[in-house]
Protein backbone atom coordinates (compact mmCIF):
# COMPACT_ATOMS: atom_id res chain seq x y z
CA UNK A 1 0.00 0.00 0.00
CA UNK A 2 0.87 3.44 -0.50
CA UNK A 3 2.41 5.55 2.35
CA UNK A 4 -0.02 7.41 4.17
CA UNK A 5 0.21 11.62 4.20
CA UNK A 6 -0.08 13.00 7.87
CA UNK A 7 -0.94 16.52 8.88
CA UNK A 8 0.14 17.92 12.58
CA UNK A 9 -3.21 19.42 13.88
CA UNK A 10 -0.97 22.43 16.11
CA UNK A 11 -2.39 22.17 19.66
CA UNK A 12 -5.04 19.55 19.25
CA UNK A 13 -3.27 16.48 19.90
CA UNK A 14 -4.38 14.96 16.80
CA UNK A 15 -2.94 13.84 13.37
CA UNK A 16 -5.55 13.94 10.49
CA UNK A 17 -4.55 10.74 8.04
CA UNK A 18 -5.45 11.35 3.94
CA UNK A 19 -8.18 8.80 3.93
CA UNK A 20 -10.77 7.91 6.83
CA UNK A 21 -10.79 4.94 9.32
CA UNK A 22 -12.17 1.86 8.43
CA UNK A 23 -15.65 1.55 9.10
CA UNK A 24 -16.75 5.07 9.34
CA UNK A 25 -16.76 7.19 6.08
CA UNK A 26 -16.49 10.01 7.95
CA UNK A 27 -19.85 10.34 9.51
CA UNK A 28 -23.02 7.98 10.45
CA UNK A 29 -24.77 7.29 13.45
CA UNK A 30 -22.72 7.39 17.14
CA UNK A 31 -24.07 5.33 19.61
CA UNK A 32 -23.89 6.26 23.21
CA UNK A 33 -24.32 4.51 26.71
CA UNK A 34 -24.51 5.68 30.00
CA UNK A 35 -23.18 3.16 33.14
CA UNK A 36 -26.72 4.28 35.52
CA UNK A 37 -29.30 6.78 35.87
CA UNK A 38 -29.74 6.50 39.76
CA UNK A 39 -27.21 9.55 40.13
CA UNK A 40 -27.57 12.74 40.01
CA UNK A 41 -24.49 12.90 37.91
CA UNK A 42 -24.82 10.34 35.35
CA UNK A 43 -28.70 12.19 34.83
CA UNK A 44 -26.75 15.27 34.01
CA UNK A 45 -24.33 13.62 31.69
CA UNK A 46 -27.30 11.83 29.62
CA UNK A 47 -28.66 15.24 29.68
CA UNK A 48 -25.84 17.06 28.19
CA UNK A 49 -25.12 14.12 25.46
CA UNK A 50 -27.69 15.23 23.01
CA UNK A 51 -26.83 19.31 23.73
CA UNK A 52 -23.50 18.17 22.84
CA UNK A 53 -23.81 15.94 19.75
CA UNK A 54 -25.75 18.65 18.32
CA UNK A 55 -23.12 21.53 19.38
CA UNK A 56 -20.38 19.27 17.96
CA UNK A 57 -22.37 17.85 14.59
CA UNK A 58 -22.57 14.37 15.37
CA UNK A 59 -25.31 12.53 14.72
CA UNK A 60 -25.73 11.31 18.02
CA UNK A 61 -28.19 8.18 18.82
CA UNK A 62 -30.24 8.41 22.15
CA UNK A 63 -28.31 6.78 24.76
CA UNK A 64 -28.84 2.86 26.41
CA UNK A 65 -28.33 2.56 30.06
CA UNK A 66 -26.38 -0.41 31.32
CA UNK A 67 -27.96 0.02 34.92
CA UNK A 68 -24.35 -0.80 36.57
CA UNK A 69 -24.18 -4.41 34.82
CA UNK A 70 -21.05 -4.49 33.22
CA UNK A 71 -22.08 -7.66 31.05
CA UNK A 72 -24.84 -5.78 29.70
CA UNK A 73 -22.64 -3.23 27.98
CA UNK A 74 -21.12 -5.40 26.01
CA UNK A 75 -25.17 -6.78 24.93
CA UNK A 76 -25.43 -2.93 24.33
CA UNK A 77 -22.54 -2.66 22.76
CA UNK A 78 -22.65 -5.43 20.28
CA UNK A 79 -26.70 -4.19 19.86
CA UNK A 80 -25.40 -0.86 18.23
CA UNK A 81 -22.72 -2.42 16.58
CA UNK A 82 -25.37 -4.56 14.43
CA UNK A 83 -27.53 -1.71 14.24
CA UNK A 84 -24.84 0.11 12.11
CA UNK A 85 -23.15 3.07 14.08
CA UNK A 86 -19.76 4.30 12.93
CA UNK A 87 -18.95 5.36 16.39
CA UNK A 88 -19.31 5.29 19.75
CA UNK A 89 -18.80 7.10 23.08
CA UNK A 90 -19.00 4.49 25.82
CA UNK A 91 -18.45 5.09 29.45
CA UNK A 92 -17.20 1.82 31.24
CA UNK A 93 -18.27 0.26 34.09
CA UNK A 94 -15.44 -2.06 34.44
CA UNK A 95 -12.22 -1.35 32.87
CA UNK A 96 -11.19 -4.62 32.68
CA UNK A 97 -14.68 -6.41 30.90
CA UNK A 98 -14.82 -3.65 28.56
CA UNK A 99 -12.30 -4.68 26.65
CA UNK A 100 -14.53 -7.48 25.24
CA UNK A 101 -17.07 -4.88 23.75
CA UNK A 102 -13.76 -2.87 22.53
CA UNK A 103 -12.69 -5.58 20.81
CA UNK A 104 -15.41 -6.06 19.29
CA UNK A 105 -15.73 -2.72 17.96
CA UNK A 106 -12.18 -2.85 16.63
CA UNK A 107 -13.33 -6.04 14.77
CA UNK A 108 -15.87 -3.32 12.85
CA UNK A 109 -13.46 -0.90 12.51
CA UNK A 110 -15.57 1.11 14.73
CA UNK A 111 -13.82 4.04 16.78
CA UNK A 112 -14.45 4.21 20.24
CA UNK A 113 -14.25 6.94 22.77
CA UNK A 114 -14.23 6.01 26.51
CA UNK A 115 -15.99 8.63 28.71
CA UNK A 116 -14.87 8.37 32.82
CA UNK A 117 -13.65 5.39 33.14
CA UNK A 118 -10.34 4.00 31.52
CA UNK A 119 -10.54 0.71 29.76
CA UNK A 120 -7.02 -1.89 31.03
CA UNK A 121 -6.23 -2.64 27.17
CA UNK A 122 -7.79 -2.60 24.17
CA UNK A 123 -8.14 0.02 21.33
CA UNK A 124 -10.08 3.73 22.31
CA UNK A 125 -9.19 6.73 19.88
CA UNK A 126 -9.62 8.63 23.53
CA UNK A 127 -10.52 8.58 26.63
CA UNK A 128 -12.48 11.47 28.20
CA UNK A 129 -12.02 12.01 31.92
CA UNK A 130 -10.52 13.63 34.36
CA UNK A 131 -7.65 13.11 36.69
CA UNK A 132 -8.95 10.19 39.30
CA UNK A 133 -5.60 10.66 41.14
CA UNK A 134 -5.85 14.43 41.74
CA UNK A 135 -9.28 13.82 43.30
CA UNK A 136 -8.07 11.64 46.03
CA UNK A 137 -5.05 14.15 46.81
CA UNK A 138 -7.09 16.81 46.66
CA UNK A 139 -10.04 15.58 49.18
CA UNK A 140 -7.01 14.17 51.18
CA UNK A 141 -6.03 17.62 51.44
CA UNK A 142 -8.93 19.20 52.09
CA UNK A 143 -9.47 16.97 55.09
CA UNK A 144 -5.88 17.46 56.36
CA UNK A 145 -6.83 20.95 56.27
CA UNK A 146 -9.00 20.64 59.25
CA UNK A 147 -8.38 17.12 61.28
CA UNK A 148 -4.81 16.76 62.13
CA UNK A 149 -5.05 13.36 63.65
CA UNK A 150 -8.11 10.73 64.45
CA UNK A 151 -10.38 8.38 62.56
CA UNK A 152 -11.32 8.93 58.67
CA UNK A 153 -13.92 6.83 56.48
CA UNK A 154 -13.43 6.89 52.55
CA UNK A 155 -16.36 5.67 51.34
CA UNK A 156 -14.71 3.70 48.25
CA UNK A 157 -16.24 3.38 44.46
CA UNK A 158 -16.19 0.35 42.54
CA UNK A 159 -12.47 -1.06 42.61
CA UNK A 160 -13.18 -2.89 39.42
CA UNK A 161 -12.84 0.62 38.14
CA UNK A 162 -9.92 1.78 37.66
CA UNK A 163 -11.68 5.57 38.78
CA UNK A 164 -12.22 3.46 42.12
CA UNK A 165 -8.83 2.21 42.41
CA UNK A 166 -7.07 5.49 41.82
CA UNK A 167 -8.86 7.83 43.79
CA UNK A 168 -8.77 4.80 46.83
CA UNK A 169 -5.04 4.92 46.35
CA UNK A 170 -4.22 8.45 45.79
CA UNK A 171 -6.42 9.28 49.16
CA UNK A 172 -4.29 6.89 51.10
CA UNK A 173 -1.15 7.29 49.49
CA UNK A 174 -1.40 11.08 50.23
CA UNK A 175 -2.57 10.62 54.21
CA UNK A 176 0.13 7.99 54.57
CA UNK A 177 2.72 10.90 53.56
CA UNK A 178 1.35 14.17 54.92
CA UNK A 179 -1.20 13.24 57.00
CA UNK A 180 0.35 10.79 59.69
CA UNK A 181 -2.02 11.38 62.49
CA UNK A 182 -4.93 10.00 60.76
CA UNK A 183 -6.50 6.73 60.58
CA UNK A 184 -8.44 5.65 57.30
CA UNK A 185 -11.04 3.56 57.61
CA UNK A 186 -12.97 1.89 54.28
CA UNK A 187 -16.40 1.11 52.89
CA UNK A 188 -16.40 -0.63 50.08
CA UNK A 189 -19.77 0.95 48.26
CA UNK A 190 -19.36 0.14 44.86
CA UNK A 191 -21.25 3.31 43.52
CA UNK A 192 -24.44 1.97 45.36
CA UNK A 193 -26.04 4.42 48.07
CA UNK A 194 -27.62 1.02 49.72
CA UNK A 195 -23.90 -0.20 50.05
CA UNK A 196 -22.62 3.36 51.58
CA UNK A 197 -25.88 3.93 53.46
CA UNK A 198 -25.17 0.29 55.82
CA UNK A 199 -21.26 0.10 55.40
CA UNK A 200 -21.16 3.84 57.17
CA UNK A 201 -23.69 2.81 59.84
CA UNK A 202 -21.87 -0.19 60.77
CA UNK A 203 -18.02 2.14 60.94
CA UNK A 204 -19.86 4.85 62.44
CA UNK A 205 -21.47 2.35 65.58
CA UNK A 206 -18.13 0.95 66.13
CA UNK A 207 -16.37 4.03 65.37
CA UNK A 208 -18.24 7.37 67.15
CA UNK A 209 -14.83 9.47 66.98
CA UNK A 210 -14.81 9.40 63.53
CA UNK A 211 -13.93 13.03 62.22
CA UNK A 212 -14.33 12.72 58.40
CA UNK A 213 -15.78 10.83 55.42
CA UNK A 214 -14.82 11.21 52.22
CA UNK A 215 -17.34 10.10 49.73
CA UNK A 216 -15.67 9.41 45.98
CA UNK A 217 -19.04 9.75 44.16
CA UNK A 218 -21.27 12.81 46.00
CA UNK A 219 -24.02 12.13 43.47
CA UNK A 220 -24.90 8.39 45.22
CA UNK A 221 -23.34 9.25 48.81
CA UNK A 222 -23.89 12.34 49.73
CA UNK A 223 -27.74 11.46 50.45
CA UNK A 224 -27.11 7.84 52.33
CA UNK A 225 -23.82 9.69 54.23
CA UNK A 226 -26.01 12.56 55.57
CA UNK A 227 -28.79 10.15 57.20
CA UNK A 228 -26.14 7.98 58.50
CA UNK A 229 -24.69 10.73 60.44
CA UNK A 230 -28.33 11.83 61.47
CA UNK A 231 -28.80 8.98 62.97
CA UNK A 232 -26.34 8.85 64.84
CA UNK A 233 -27.23 11.99 65.87
CA UNK A 234 -23.47 13.18 64.21
CA UNK A 235 -24.88 15.97 61.99
CA UNK A 236 -23.58 19.32 62.68
CA UNK A 237 -22.76 22.15 60.65
CA UNK A 238 -19.97 23.30 59.74
CA UNK A 239 -18.42 25.94 62.82
CA UNK A 240 -20.00 23.41 65.17
CA UNK A 241 -16.92 21.76 67.26
CA UNK A 242 -18.69 18.10 66.39
CA UNK A 243 -18.96 18.74 63.00
CA UNK A 244 -18.09 15.57 60.92
CA UNK A 245 -15.95 17.29 58.00
CA UNK A 246 -17.44 15.62 54.37
CA UNK A 247 -15.72 15.80 51.05
CA UNK A 248 -16.99 14.58 48.09
CA UNK A 249 -16.37 14.05 44.15
CA UNK A 250 -18.88 15.30 41.20
CA UNK A 251 -19.48 18.36 41.62
CA UNK A 252 -23.80 18.03 41.12
CA UNK A 253 -26.16 20.74 42.37
CA UNK A 254 -27.30 19.07 45.55
CA UNK A 255 -23.90 19.42 46.40
CA UNK A 256 -23.10 23.12 45.82
CA UNK A 257 -26.20 23.70 47.43
CA UNK A 258 -25.12 21.51 50.37
CA UNK A 259 -21.98 23.82 50.57
CA UNK A 260 -23.23 27.23 50.29
CA UNK A 261 -25.60 25.50 53.51
CA UNK A 262 -22.53 24.95 55.54
CA UNK A 263 -23.41 21.11 55.39
CA UNK A 264 -20.89 20.02 52.99
CA UNK A 265 -17.21 21.01 53.45
CA UNK A 266 -15.53 20.47 49.90
CA UNK A 267 -16.62 18.44 46.71
CA UNK A 268 -14.23 17.58 43.59
CA UNK A 269 -16.56 18.76 40.39
CA UNK A 270 -16.06 16.11 37.75
CA UNK A 271 -16.76 18.06 34.03
CA UNK A 272 -20.56 16.27 33.18
CA UNK A 273 -20.51 18.73 30.66
CA UNK A 274 -17.13 18.35 28.91
CA UNK A 275 -17.49 14.85 29.60
CA UNK A 276 -20.25 14.94 26.68
CA UNK A 277 -18.65 18.03 24.93
CA UNK A 278 -15.07 16.32 24.32
CA UNK A 279 -16.61 12.73 24.19
CA UNK A 280 -18.70 14.31 20.90
CA UNK A 281 -15.47 16.33 19.99
CA UNK A 282 -13.14 13.27 19.78
CA UNK A 283 -15.21 10.87 18.24
CA UNK A 284 -16.06 13.23 15.14
CA UNK A 285 -12.62 13.45 15.29
CA UNK A 286 -11.93 9.92 14.98
CA UNK A 287 -14.77 9.20 12.76
CA UNK A 288 -12.92 11.53 10.15
CA UNK A 289 -9.71 9.35 10.25
CA UNK A 290 -7.89 11.10 12.72
CA UNK A 291 -5.46 9.39 15.11
CA UNK A 292 -4.09 11.15 18.26
CA UNK A 293 -0.45 11.95 20.45
CA UNK A 294 0.25 13.13 23.43
CA UNK A 295 0.05 16.77 24.22
CA UNK A 296 -1.40 20.09 24.97
CA UNK A 297 -5.21 20.15 23.40
CA UNK A 298 -7.04 23.24 21.88
CA UNK A 299 -9.50 23.28 24.75
CA UNK A 300 -7.47 24.21 28.08
CA UNK A 301 -6.56 19.94 28.89
CA UNK A 302 -3.73 18.15 27.87
CA UNK A 303 -3.58 14.51 26.53
CA UNK A 304 -1.13 12.36 28.11
CA UNK A 305 -0.47 8.33 27.04
CA UNK A 306 -1.48 6.36 30.54
CA UNK A 307 -0.68 3.18 28.97
CA UNK A 308 0.68 1.80 25.78
CA UNK A 309 -1.44 3.04 23.24
CA UNK A 310 -3.79 4.42 25.82
CA UNK A 311 -4.55 8.15 25.44
CA UNK A 312 -6.66 9.79 28.06
CA UNK A 313 -7.94 14.23 27.36
CA UNK A 314 -7.57 14.57 31.39
CA UNK A 315 -10.01 17.76 31.95
CA UNK A 316 -9.36 20.58 34.81
CA UNK A 317 -11.22 19.12 37.96
CA UNK A 318 -11.60 22.20 40.39
CA UNK A 319 -11.85 21.84 44.01
CA UNK A 320 -15.05 23.39 45.42
CA UNK A 321 -15.30 25.00 48.38
CA UNK A 322 -17.46 27.46 50.23
CA UNK A 323 -15.18 30.71 48.77
CA UNK A 324 -16.00 29.64 45.02
CA UNK A 325 -19.21 27.82 44.98
CA UNK A 326 -20.84 30.54 43.39
CA UNK A 327 -18.39 30.50 40.58
CA UNK A 328 -20.54 30.78 37.35
CA UNK A 329 -18.47 28.53 35.36
CA UNK A 330 -18.74 24.85 37.57
CA UNK A 331 -21.41 22.86 35.35
CA UNK A 332 -23.45 22.42 38.78
CA UNK A 333 -24.46 25.93 38.42
CA UNK A 334 -25.67 26.04 34.85
CA UNK A 335 -28.17 23.31 34.77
Amino acid sequence: MGAVLTLALTGCGSTKTAAPAAGSGGGGKVGTTVPLLTSPFWQAYNNYLPQMAKTEGVDALGSVNANSDPAALITDINNLLNQGVKGLVVTPLDSAAIVAGLNQAANKGVPVVAVDVAPDSGKVAMVVRADNKAYGTKACDAIGEKVKQGKVVQIEGDLASVNGRERTQAFGDCMKAKYPGIQVLAVPAAWEADKAASGLESLLTANPDIKAVYMQAGGVYLAPTEQALKRKNMYFPIGDPRHVVLVSNDGIPEELAAIRAGELDATVSQPADDYAKYGMYWIKKAMAGETFHAGPTDHGSVVVETKPGILEDQLPAPLITKANVDDKSLWGNNL
